[in-house]
């Protein structure tokens, strides 16, 4: 899409001729580092700064020589994809003396380096805010020493700081999500899937440690992830007594016919008193209380281990970019910033508020305020813990509200990754709000024809670590059948409705609202939860299901080129470009973050109209950069973005045009990306989105309840939840019509569509790009919002 003029002379005030940047990651390595450092050293280079590597973290800049070295476009080719930091980290007592300082800042006036990315955690950042306060200190002390002419301290006044947060524990106040977080995440979900098999073949207990030596973040998404028995964190220690409570329940869950228990223990698990809670001493209580067959398993290093998400890889790509961009806007009086993430979009906020907030969360925990010490974790961290506690800890059926509710739950559309996460924690908050659950299936094919049933608490156990769809989910919409549904409900007595899926049931949902004027049956409450890999419903920025296909894009794509490169051993390195379709109907989601998330050359879209001058010119950027460094080129193109211009068209237009200079492959990934097991994103998304439309309903139930029955006429009685910038959002279907182009089933209004012009500057085309919202410095505390909801969007 065309950019306005605004945009363009932007970058003209904002040009880096004449500046230097560095890029360094410190501290503890997680994976996406790559995606960040590369992403600086291509918008660095773009906006014509000085780019240098700093290897080997803080060390490396003490010592200098040969590990600060000038960083081309070529030199982070191939860097994506690969776990750790190519460039190097290392913890360096030496900086955190003047004299290791003084040496640092030496090197770096010596090559005319005033801008700093840090890429670590809180102490890598907090040392750059101090090296930051001394500089100009530093600078007067090499003067004296006769180390650096007197005009460099005019003339390098300022030292700028920016960083990006990389740590897997996400443990970090100030953003919903860190650098490396999700990919730990999709480690230790992947160890959890393949030990559920062989506990339940021989009806074992697995006690697993996850790192989080502080925070207990891992171990508390990962247990919603994943269904876990019990959970056991820093920050929320047990109450006196837990031991007993928590074999109980894990006897009473093996006396419903449950074959395994998973227990997930943080490193840093402390009990009421301090006390460590370690995974041998849960294995040796689970054993000696009730006798189970138990095993523990201690992930270690593994969780920073393999190749980033591709969440991490959006993530560090973006902040990697708004890093350069705050660099070049800042002033010799701006503070430090953190580039953050919070809900859906990037922010910069006050690195020292957030380094003294984490702080704050130490001293509360140390001080047993933990009450306070979740709080101050933020919403994101205080959400999963109530979510987690609402799903995980069934209330005795006498402590239960007896609300005398029927609420129907049902998938429409395709098959999405997530749905039966969505679906489990929709039954269980129901349950414990009261309500009779009912799961309705193959979606209002099922409705019609009466297959409706009665879910229980222990009917959805295990079901969030399952892909498709266990209710089944058809795309056959309702208005054809809606006497009969509205029989159906009548006989069931179905007060409320839940109905989980894609454009299908956006469309249902108002076909739905529409029969209120025939049938007072739907004047009930009514709500959707957006679940498709096209991510095409309105209303919503994100669906469940899209990250899942994302991160199958981006493995399948790397199988492709592993492949590859295996053949092409023997007979030497060839270049070779890569044609992918993806699918999204006309929704060019896939295509475009795919394409972000793996480097790629180009990504073609129905949203953004393209010609053959346009495929001509990407073909010659594309042979010239591989004439010069590049061996792999990719290009991603959506299903439906233009019926002329074929995969096959431009494949065989590729392969013509390349001749000589690199040959092609295509691949149609088809439904594999539909298909696998849901992603910790996908998985944690589905249960809170879910569980948080259940309260609504809740909430509407009572509100609509008069002289003993449910009646709910209103627009706001029939509302889809969805993901709106910064925040999760219940919307009225009926307002959401203007918002969407049915013909070809997308919003009019896409966000994603902002992260295009990035894709591009990152494969070296020039574009203007659209700059975060504000560009301004955000406080931590006072300007987030009351409902963001933690790291559920890109």
């Amino acid at each position: 899409m065309a950019q306005p003029d605004s945009k363009k002379i932007f970058f003209e005030n904002l040009s880096g001729a004449g500046k230097a940047i560095a890029v360094l990651t410190s501290g503890g390595d997680a994976q996406g580092m790559n995606g960040a450092v590369r992403a600086v050293v291509r918008m660095g280079l773009y906006v014509g700064a000085k780019v240098y590597f700093i290897h080997e973290g803080y060390q490396g800049m003490v010592d200098g020589g040969d590990n600060i070295k000038e960083a081309t476009w070529e030199s982070v080719s191939s860097m994506l994809q690969l776990g750790g930091t190519v460039i190097g980290s290392a913890r360096c007592k030496e900086f955190r003396t003047h004299e290791g300082r003084l040496k640092a800042a030496h090197n770096l006036v010596q090559r005319g380096i005033t801008n700093l990315c840090v890429i670590g955690g809180d102490g890598s950042l907090t040392g750059a805010n101090l090296f930051k306060e001394e500089w100009s200190g530093l600078l007067n002390e090499l003067v004296e020493q006769g180390l650096i002419e007197a005009d460099a301290v005019q003339k390098y006044s300022a030292l700028h700081i920016v960083g990006m947060v990389g740590s897997i524990d996400n443990d970090f106040c100030g953003t919903d999500m860190t650098i490396g977080t999700d990919s730990a995440l999709h480690r230790i979900i992947e160890v959890v899937d393949a030990i559920m098999t062989t506990a339940q073949s021989h009806q074992r207990t697995f006690v697993l440690e996850v790192m989080g030596r502080h925070c207990g973040y891992l171990a508390l998404v990962s247990g919603l992830a994943c269904g876990a028995d019990w959970v056991l964190i820093p920050e929320m220690p047990p109450e006196d007594g837990w031991e007993e409570k928590m074999c109980q329940k894990l006897s009473a869950t093996r006396s419903r016919g449950t074959r395994l228990n998973i227990i997930i223990v943080a490193e840093g698990a402390i009990d009421r008193h301090g006390k460590p809670i370690t995974s041998s001493f849960v294995k040796d209580l689970v054993v000696k209380c009730l006798g189970f067959d138990t095993r523990v398993t201690i992930l270690g290093h593994v969780q920073r281990g393999g190749t980033p998400s591709a969440f991490d890889r959006i993530l560090a790509s973006r902040m990697g970019v708004e890093a350069v961009l705050a660099l070049l806007e800042t002033t010799a009086n701006t503070p430090a910033c953190v580039v953050s993430l919070c809900g859906n979009q990037s922010v910069r906020v006050p690195l020292m508020e957030c380094v003294q907030m984490t702080q704050e969360v130490q001293k509360a925990m140390d001080q047993k305020r933990f009450e306070e010490a979740v709080k101050l974790r933020g919403r994101s961290f205080e959400n999963n813990l109530k979510t987690y506690k609402l799903l995980a800890h069934r209330k005795p059926e006498s402590e239960l509200p007896t609300s005398n509710f029927n609420v129907a739950v049902l998938n429409v559309g395709a098959p999405a990754a997530g749905m039966n996460a969505a679906v489990r924690s929709a039954v269980r908050v129901g349950i414990s709000e009261g309500h009779k659950m009912f799961a309705v299936s193959d979606g209002f094919e099922g409705f019609y024809k009466g297959q409706i049933k009665e879910v229980k608490w222990g009917d959805v156990g295990g079901w969030t670590g399952q892909g498709g769809s266990l209710l089944g989910t058809k795309r056959t919409l309702p208005a054809k059948h809606v006497e009969k549904i509205a029989e159906q409900m009548r006989k069931h007595n179905i007060n409320a409705l839940l109905i989980i899926g894609g454009f299908e049931a956006f469309e249902s949902l108002l076909q739905l609202y529409e029969a209120r004027a025939n049938y007072e049956e739907f004047c009930i409450p009514m709500c959707m939860l957006p679940a498709t890999i096209s991510n095409n419903v309105p209303g919503t920025d994100l669906s469940i299901g899209a990250d899942t296909a994302l991160n199958a894009i981006v493995e399948l794509m790397c199988v492709c080129q592993t492949c590859d490169r295996i053949k092409q051993s023997a007979s030497g390195t060839k270049r070779r470009v890569f044609i992918i379709e993806t699918m999204g109907g006309y929704c060019g989601y896939l295509a475009t973050v795919g394409g972000l998330a793996s480097g790629a050359d180009a990504a073609y879209i129905y949203e953004e109209p393209f010609d053959i001058k346009e495929l001509q010119a990407n073909v010659e950027h594309l042979t010239e950069k591989m004439k010069t460094s590049i061996q792999r080129g990719l290009v991603l193109r959506n299903e439906n973005c233009n019926e002329n211009y074929t995969t096959d068209f431009i494949y065989q237009l590729y392969s013509e045009e390349g001749r000589g200079v690199f040959d092609c492959r295509k691949n149609v990934l088809g439904h594999m990306q539909q298909g696998g097991a849901p992603s910790p994103f996908d998985r944690n998304f589905g249960t809170k989105i879910s569980a948080k439309a259940m309260q609504w309903v809740s909430k509407k139930l009572v509100e609509t309840f008069r002289q003993g029955r449910v009646f709910a006429n209103t627009e706001d009685s029939c509302c889809l939840l969805g993901m709106r910038r910064r925040t999760l959002v219940f919307q009225p279907v009926v307002q959401l019509k203007d918002e969407t182009d049915f013909v070809h089933r997308i919003p009019k209004e896409q966000w994603w569509l902002k992260l295009r012009p990035l894709m591009k500057i990152l494969a070296k085309y020039k574009t203007s790009y659209d700059v975060s919202d504000s560009g301004q410095l955000e406080h931590v505390v006072h300007n987030r919002p009351k409902d963001s909801d933690a790291s559920v969007a890109m």
